[in-house]
């Protein structure tokens, strides 16, 4: 680590000790989630490690877009190739970035045609209640694709309680927000969005949209418009039946410059387009509590190469329904099962034509014994069209008592290539090099376990800390990555150029991965306006592959990780600031000019003061404050420091 990394860092360590006796949203230590198992449960109950982050940091910390928040989740790593949602891949746990399950009210967002998607949430910041990030296996509960861990995005209308604990109450609840951000390089940025109630029926909706015209890059300018915007309604049709519905649509537009490649001739645009449905009807009575939710999500992607080259044209459906069936079978005993549907669809000019059906029925129970102890097994059989079926069990257990918990979780973890991974570059004419499709992939399997502890410390209602550690380690077989072959290796040479080299899709024999997770989560009030909020988190990960072969997405995690986020607050003035610092293997592309570096370390800062009874606020705000220059993928260089600044409107 460099002198100049480490000062950086002790000197904003020294700064929020020095605040530590320093209002913000309460965060609690031991929330409720629903992720681990669908069923509520405070996250001491789960046996796992799972993060809760509140949707309205996005309005405190200096973050744009959603991928941008999660990048200082700890133990997330965001692989960012563009600003403020142009583009991100998602990895937990030295996963790939198809590894990571993102899921939306419960329903999958991970995107038939590429993992590369995955980012693309489409809601409104204004919308979100809460991100559950949950580390680790959980593919008996979600099936594939949920290897290194979930993110779930849950909503204001779909967590809305609609029915009054007392017939005498009177739900109201109306929230209005909006900012309005400009700065260097043209930078015009909206964040705004309402949530109403009024008893029984919950409205909100929103719209966030972040455009410049962009960084000088090498003959472009790295410009993006990106947009999302959502709408979404519950409402509770009698004491027992409830229903909610959403809609969104969300707009990339953005300059891609090798994005996927190291060549020089790389000059690339894409657009990618979501529309997401999605509904949900429950009913609940006594012990019983029976849902059932359906989505449709379709994407319409369009890559050019260059100005020279032919579009890439592929649209991608995903078709899904889930049921699901709660029951309390005593106060210590409660069962959920359900089953899960999904027709995936793409049709390419690159990729071609296809249709994968899945169909998958799960079980889990959850069993207190005694005080102190919860076991939670899960079960499910998993049956995807032309490529089999999979048991997945799994296992979690926890034991908290006083201040102190254990946990611990065992399971199985299956991933299905995604289209691309299947047939990129089948349908083209001639293919001279990139990465190359394999219709013969099998699904990746692994097995994961983990085991870790948390201490919370609660010291006169001015204080809470939890510290947390976990060791896993998760043994994968048939792992699914590129690997650089020359033409004469390729198993499908028909429309390959004799002369290219090319990254072909392959199941690598096996990966074995085995990491150390610190999290932290802190605050500290002083008095009713003066507070810190302080989320921290460090993880250090080793990779160790049975091939003496290079793959591209396996070696590109960091090997030590750590990042953090802070509130502080003091009457009308506010100050937050959000950091990273990786280090991770080196790697260098002559022919672009481009190099990983081993290390880099990138801070942001804002600083807001309001005014009008806390309903304006003015801001300004430093993306990468000291200028680092750095790429988290080789070619697809992250903008330096960037200076902004705007006014914020809210109404609770």
């Amino acid at each position: 680590m460099h002198i100049s990394v480490l000062s950086k860092i002790f000197f904003f360590c020294i700064f929020l000790l020095g605040c530590q006796k320093a209002v913000a949203q309460e965060i609690s230590l031991d929330p409720v989630t629903v992720t681990s198992s669908i069923t509520e449960k405070r996250a001491s109950q789960t046996g796992r490690n799972i993060a809760v982050i509140k949707g309205e940091y996005f309005q405190d910390l200096p973050v744009n877009s959603i991928d941008e928040l999660l990048r200082y989740v700890p133990g997330v790593e965001m692989q960012a190739r563009g600003p403020m949602g142009s583009q991100s891949d998602i990895v937990l746990r030295g996963g790939t970035f198809q590894q990571v399950l993102v899921i939306l009210d419960g329903l999958r967002l991970n995107d038939p045609n590429t993992g590369h998607f995955n980012s693309y949430i489409p809601v409104a910041a204004s919308e979100i209640d809460r991100i559950e990030v949950l580390k680790g296996a959980s593919s008996a509960i979600y099936g594939s694709d949920a290897v290194g861990g979930v993110i779930h995005v849950i909503t204001k209308t779909f967590s809305a309680r609609l029915h009054a604990e007392n017939p005498q109450e009177n739900i109201r609840k109306t929230t209005v927000n909006a900012a309005v951000t400009g700065g260097q390089y043209g930078l015009f940025n909206v964040n705004a969005g309402a949530f109403i109630q009024r008893n029984k029926l919950a409205l909100s909706g929103g719209l966030i949209t972040n455009n410049a015209s962009g960084v000088q890059q090498r003959g472009i300018k790295g410009y993006f418009n990106n947009n999302t915007a959502s709408l979404s309604l519950s409402y509770a049709i009698s004491p027992n039946w409830e229903a909610a519905v959403r809609s969104s649509y969300d707009h990339r537009d953005f300059a891609a410059q090798n994005f996927y490649t190291v060549i020089k001739s790389d000059t690339a645009s894409e657009i990618v387009k979501t529309s997401w449905n999605q509904f949900r009807i429950g009913y609940k009575k006594s012990s019983t509590n029976v849902s059932f939710s359906g989505g449709y999500k379709a994407v319409n992607d369009r890559y050019q190469f260059n100005p020279h080259a032919i579009a890439n044209n592929s649209k991608s459906q995903l078709w899904q329904g889930l049921l699901t069936w709660q029951q309390t079978l005593s106060q210590h005993t409660s069962l959920i099962s359900g089953i899960n549907y999904q027709n995936r669809k793409i049709s390419s000019n690159d990729r071609g034509n296809h249709t994968i059906n899945q169909l998958a029925p799960f079980v889990s129970l959850s069993q207190n014994i005694g005080e102190n102890v919860t076991v939670s097994p899960s079960v499910r059989l998993d049956w995807r069209e032309n490529i089999g079926t999979e048991l997945v069990p799994q296992i979690n257990v926890s034991y908290k008592k006083g201040s102190w918990q254990l946990r611990g979780s065992a399971g199985k973890t299956i991933r299905d290539a995604d289209f691309t991974e299947r047939f990129n570059n089948y349908n083209k004419a001639i293919v001279t090099g990139g990465n190359v499709g394999n219709p013969d992939l099998s699904a990746e399997k692994s097995f994961s376990y983990e085991a870790g502890a948390d201490w919370f410390l609660t010291k006169s209602n001015a204080t809470q800390l939890k510290i947390s550690g976990t060791f896993f380690q998760r043994l994968q077989n048939d792992l699914i990555d590129y690997v650089i072959t020359p033409y004469a290796q390729m198993p499908r040479k028909d429309n390959l150029s004799p002369t290219g080299t090319f990254g072909l899709a392959r199941n690598i024999a096996n990966v074995n991965t085995t990491g150390l997770e610190l999290d932290m989560q802190l605050v500290n009030a002083f008095s009713e306006n003066r507070k810190l909020i302080l989320n921290s988190g460090l993880t250090w990960l080793d990779s160790e592959s049975g091939e003496a072969v290079t793959s591209f997405y396996i070696s590109s995690h960091a090997k030590f990780l750590t990042n953090f986020s802070a509130i502080y607050q003091h009457s009308n003035f506010s100050f937050s600031i959000n950091g990273i610092y990786k280090a991770r293997a080196a790697r260098e592309a002559s022919a672009i000019e481009a190099a990983i570096t081993k290390e880099y370390f990138v801070l942001n800062a804002r600083a807001e003061y309001a005014f009008y009874s806390r309903k304006l606020a003015a801001f300004v705000q430093a993306d990468n404050a000291f200028d680092t220059q750095y790429s988290d993928l080789l070619g697809s260089r992250m903008p330096g420091r960037w200076l902004m600044g705007g006014l914020k409107f809210s109404i609770d």
